[in-house]
């Protein structure tokens, strides 16, 4: 009776021992032969078989829970077994669920480094999440933990919201909802491109103040502000598109949208018969250039770099490309003094075709203008690019730059900004007459000072950051390369956009305006020549922008026309 009651324990020991085996090889994904030595297969043994010895041992199955072996190996007793066997393979169950979340897991083949202990986590130990793991299956009944899917459900609610690189549910096999969670991508992309995006809030609010006609300094300032973000998502999306033209392409592409919020507002204002702010935010958006964001590039590099010794260095250039654009802003200089002299002279002369004599020359020289620039367009992108090529000049390899978006949705970002642009410069515009009225401000400081703040408010701040960071010739690229924009090819274009819709708009600024503007080329000038810059020099080219800016500041309203 004895004898037939262990062959009974035997058959019943065997019998949970394969019921265990296929419970490991379902866990396992049915591969139990050829798992690979991962820090899970601990939980099993090393060995292939575990198939009982004859002495009836204790299956590696439980070899790595002590008490639970030694008590299956001392009681022979089948119901005594059969409970080992369950509460072990209960554990084993928690185990790999938790193991399976928490660790990423291996590829097949791959060995476990010699010589690491595996730690096997306790069932009362705590989650990722802080929580603690249970020894019930009612908590898991998908196989994961609770705290674990919160843990992914969280990290998926961050990268939905906050990751600019990848957002879940972009193949999701329903295609209404791919379509808004892609437009939900280019979105997120979009707003957290640029730190000044915030003021994106502003532009429903500047298009509201507009429409529902609210006081004229409130509509000037909400719509000012609303345009600055406005520019950095349009520089943005052109510099995805250019990304993907190419070299040639994407440069002519930068070239003719790097200023397109001044130039959508100032065709606003053209329309509008604003000449005066036309011209003087033409000026102002050059000096700014010129005098200010070079002048802040100086200052600040020259103060944070220093040499070994504590003493201060100076910040290097490239020569050649300074000589080069200064050249191109005093021929665009030489083309405000002509205009200028001939009104002079023909004023002196009592010539009643002064005015029409003026145009024909402005609009002549416009045309000289943009061949000119797209020239220098050639000369800069293709057969001397070496010279321009501030990214590779320090010696640097550089991985070629990947698109965030593709270039449709760059499109659409491009065509829907613009648009916001346009409408916010309208009510900008329109409400420069009042705020005039109200405020005693000039026409010609709104133009000089205010304006350009708007469209390179973020040019502006990218120069300085990467002059503090001693790459000048980028900074320099950056400050330079938008005044040749808008001295060859925005200012020329806006003569040829008057001319087509019947505004008189020339070359022939104020005299003091033009005075100016070359007083300013030729300082610059002298400061780039050597290819070398430090704080004072900097210091000399704020002091200019600020003895400029107050002269127009104090210059009463209506001092200053268009030129006649």
């Amino acid at each position: 009776m004895q004898r037939h009651r262990c062959r009974r324990g035997r058959a019943v020991d065997q019998q949970w021992t394969q019921q265990a085996h296929r419970m490991r090889a379902v866990l396992s994904g049915g591969e139990a032969q050829a798992r690979p030595p991962t820090c899970s297969s601990a939980l099993w043994g090393e060995e292939a078989s575990h198939t009982r010895s004859p002495s009836h041992s204790t299956p590696q199955l439980f070899q790595h829970h002590p008490s639970n072996a030694a008590n299956a190996a001392r009681d022979t007793d089948p119901i005594a077994i059969r409970k080992a066997v369950q509460k072990s393979v209960q554990k084993e169950i928690v185990s790999i669920t938790t193991l399976t979340v928490a660790l990423e897991p291996q590829q097949p083949g791959t060995a476990e480094p010699q010589g690491q202990p595996c730690h096997l986590p306790d069932e009362s130990a705590p989650l990722l999440n802080g929580e603690t793991s249970s020894g019930s299956l009612g908590h898991a009944p998908n196989g994961n933990g609770n705290g674990h899917i919160h843990i992914r459900h969280g990290t998926g609610a961050l990268m939905f919201f906050f990751d600019s690189k990848r957002t879940p549910g972009l193949e999701h096999e329903n295609i209404i909802l791919r379509s808004l969670i892609y437009i939900w991508h280019v979105t997120k992309i979009t707003l957290l491109s640029n730190y000044v995006n915030f003021l994106l809030i502003m532009v429903p609010i500047g298009i509201a103040a507009g429409k529902l006609g609210w006081s004229p300094t409130v509509v000037f300032t909400l719509n000012f502000f609303a345009i600055i973000p406005l520019a950095a998502v349009l520089s943005f999306a052109t510099e995805e598109i250019s990304i993907k033209l190419g070299e040639t392409l994407g440069g002519l592409l930068n070239a003719t949208f790097g200023n397109a919020v001044e130039l959508i507002v100032s065709i606003v204002a053209l329309k509008d018969n604003q000449i005066e702010v036309v011209q003087a935010s033409m000026l102002g958006s050059i000096l700014s250039n010129l005098l200010l964001v070079m002048g802040m590039c100086f200052l600040l590099g020259g103060l944070l770099h220093r040499g070994e010794s504590g003493n201060g260095t100076e910040q290097t250039f490239s020569s050649a490309t300074a000589q080069t654009t200064c050249s191109m802003m005093t021929l665009a200089s030489a083309s405000l003094i002509i205009p200028a002299a001939l009104y002079a002279v023909l004023d002196q002369s009592g010539s009643e075709d002064k005015m029409k004599s003026v145009l024909t020359l402005s609009r002549g020289t416009a045309i000289i203008l943009l061949l000119l620039y797209v020239l220098y367009l050639v000369f800069q992108l293709r057969t001397h690019s070496n010279l321009f090529d501030a990214e590779n000049q320090d010696g640097e390899e550089h991985e070629p730059e990947e698109p965030m978006m593709g270039p449709v949705a760059a499109g659409a970002v491009l065509v829907v900004t613009t648009i916001l642009v346009a409408i916010c410069a309208d009510y900008l515009v329109g409400s420069i007459d009042p705020l005039v009225e109200t405020a005693g401000i000039s026409k010609a400081f709104i133009g000089l000072i205010l304006i350009p703040i708007v469209g390179n408010a973020a040019e502006h701040v990218t120069a300085v950051v990467v002059a503090a960071r001693d790459k000048m010739d980028l900074a320099m690229g950056v400050a330079i390369g938008s005044s040749i924009q808008i001295a060859l090819l925005v200012t020329p274009f806006l003569v040829i956009v008057g001319w087509i819709i019947g505004r008189d708009m020339s070359l022939h600024f104020e005299t003091f305006q033009t005075v100016a503007f070359a007083v300013s080329v030729l300082v610059v000038t002298y400061t780039v020549q050597d290819g070398k810059s430090n704080y004072l020099e900097g210091a000399m080219l704020l002091g200019l922008y600020s003895i400029i800016a107050l002269a127009f500041y104090a210059t009463p309203s209506g001092a200053m026309g268009s030129g006649f």
